[in-house]
Parts: structure tokens; C-alpha cells; sequence
């Protein structure tokens, strides 16, 4: 664990990184990760089902109506079906997709922690991705994805250029607090700004890369290479951070020990 004035001392003083070796090094972990990558995109797909029931099933009970009709397409039957939706439904769609949201980041956190062991040759159980799903932890989540939303909804709204900024700051919230939960909610903030400011361009150039590869692979899959690929892209944000700060193995050791 660091605190902040150790991860900011980290940052200042961290060394030039090459892109060349982020990227090699990011396929080569992925050779390893690749199976607990797949459960990551199986488990999430799992948790997200409910909301995908709750919002998809009215509109398949739309289509069929549809082509009762006849096939066409009636902009009217859905404007009629989006305007009489009840505030409860509403509010119900909202609240779970913010709850199985916070459950499918606790799981992408998990996944970091897997990937440490998995790049220090160490032993992983699939009890590994469900960490984080603690009273705490959720919680702390929960208050992390509504100060992303807060951040990203404003820098959207001014032509996107400035979320295009922020989106690399915002890629290492989940890794700064999978390897430093004591931190506060806002300290994580801060840490994750700091190193995304101070590794930008290279971040930022890494992940449209490897996006690029992915989006690739996947078309030329029919789709069934997302599930495999996907989790690639968490790949680089660990490399940046494990080469900017670090992990401090005794004490990462002793943790993994009491737990």
C-alpha cells in the first residue's frame, strides 16, 4: 500500500516509458491472462443480465407487436412505448444499472489482482475476481463511478474534446484502488490524474492500439473474439502502473497471507 504523497513521489520521479515495450509486454501477459480474462467478460455478462432482461424484454414484446403489424417499422408504437414508461420503471433501471455496475467494476478489480499474481508466476483462484465484493469496497466503488459520471458528463457536453483528455486519467482509477484500497475515494482521484497526466500520450496511445487490434480481431472472429479479447485493454493500464509505481512485494505478501 502507498500513501498519497508516496504514489505522487513515484509519479514525479518515474522513468521514461517506451511504448514498444509496453505494448510486447501487454501481449505476453495476456498469454497468461487470458483464461481468468474470458471468466472476467463471462461473470460480467452474468451480472448485467438482469438489467439487459428487465430493458430488452418490453422491446422483444414491441417487435413482435411489429410484425403482427405487418413488419414495418412505426416510430410511433416506440415513441408511444418510451413516453408511457412509469417513473418506477425508470427508477428501477437506473438503480440497477448503477448497483450491477458497481458489482462489474468490483470484478475488473478482482482482475487486476489477478493479473499481479498471474505476472509474478503466483497461484490464482476464481474466489480472486470477487475481492472487492465487500460492504466497504462496493461502497467506495459506488462513490468512484458517480465522481467519473460527474466528471465525464461535463467534459461530453463541451464538444468531447475534453473527455477525450480525461479519459486517460479516469483508466486508472480502478488500478489505483486495487492496489491501494486504504486510499480515500478522492486521494484515489487525485492519484489517478496524476499519473494519467503524467503518462498521457502514452497511455492514451497504447490504448487506441490496442482497441484498434481488438476491434479487428473481433470483426474478423464474427464477434466471438471480443469474449477473449476484451480484457486486453486492461493490460497496458497495469503495465504503466506497475513500471510508474510499483509493488512493494513484502508487504503485498503479507496481505495476501492475513487474508
Amino acid at each position: 500500500m502507498n500513501t498519497l504523497k508516496e504514489l505522487f513521489e513515484k509519479i514525479d520521479n518515474a522513468k521514461e516509458l517506451d511504448f514498444g515495450t509496453i505494448f510486447s509486454d501487454s501481449i505476453e501477459l495476456f498469454k497468461k491472462t487470458w483464461v481468468q480474462g474470458l471468466l472476467l467478460q463471462l461473470f460480467t455478462l452474468i451480472i448485467m443480465l438482469p438489467i439487459i432482461i428487465i430493458f430488452y424484454i418490453p422491446l422483444i414484446g414491441l417487435m413482435i407487436t411489429q410484425q403482427e403489424n405487418g413488419g414495418y417499422y412505426d416510430p410511433e408504437l416506440y415513441n408511444t412505448f418510451f413516453t408511457s414508461m412509469s417513473l418506477l420503471y425508470v427508477f428501477v433501471l437506473v438503480v440497477g444499472v448503477v448497483l450491477l455496475s458497481t458489482l462489474s467494476v468490483a470484478l475488473n478489480l478482482g482482475f487486476f489482482r489477478i493479473m499481479k499474481k498471474l505476472d509474478h508466476n503466483e497461484q490464482v483462484l476464481s474466489k480472486d475476481f470477487f475481492y472487492f465484493f465487500k460492504a466497504n469496497h462496493l461502497a467506495n466503488i459506488l462513490a468512484l463511478i458517480l465522481i467519473m459520471v460527474i466528471i465525464a458528463i461535463p467534459s461530453a457536453l463541451l464538444c468531447y474534446i475534453p473527455l477525450i483528455y480525461v479519459m486517460v486519467p479516469l483508466s486508472f482509477v480502478t488500478v489505483i484502488y486495487a492496489f491501494n484500497e486504504d486510499l480515500s475515494v478522492l486521494d484515489v482521484i487525485k492519484a489517478s490524474f496524476k499519473i494519467g497526466n503524467k503518462k498521457w500520450l502514452l497511455t492514451f496511445g497504447l490504448l487506441i492500439v490496442i482497441y484498434l487490434c481488438v476491434v479487428f480481431l473481433t470483426i474478423i472472429t464474427c464477434g466471438i473474439g471480443s469474449l477473449f479479447l476484451n480484457s486486453l485493454m486492461y493490460h497496458p493500464i497495469y503495465l504503466v502502473y506497475k513500471k510508474v509505481v510499483g509493488f512493494d512485494e513484502k508487504v503485498d505478501t503479507a496481505q495476501e497471507q492475513t487474508e
